[in-house]
């Protein structure tokens, strides 16, 4: 099972990811722990100073913008 988290404050483009993510993972049959993470000192602590952001496993592999569904479908 992978830890993926969503960071974001709550803007469209962080809930598009998680919706995104959601969908992805539900379609490849990938178990995740999928948590969203919208307070700021959380998501410094990561690095990520544009979001949307996705950290998964402790890594960041995504921040700024809505990731491409192609790449998503990468991370599963």
């Amino acid at each position: 099972m992978k830890n993926v988290k969503i960071l974001g404050t709550g803007c469209a483009n962080c809930q598009n990811t998680l919706k995104l993510v959601e969908e992805v993972a539900r379609a490849r049959g990938a178990e995740i722990q999928l948590e969203k993470v919208e307070d700021l000192q959380q998501i410094m602590r990561f690095g990520v100073m544009s979001t949307p952001g996705v950290v998964i496993d402790g890594k960041v592999v995504h921040a700024g913008g809505v990731p491409a569904r192609a790449k998503v479908e990468g991370w599963f």
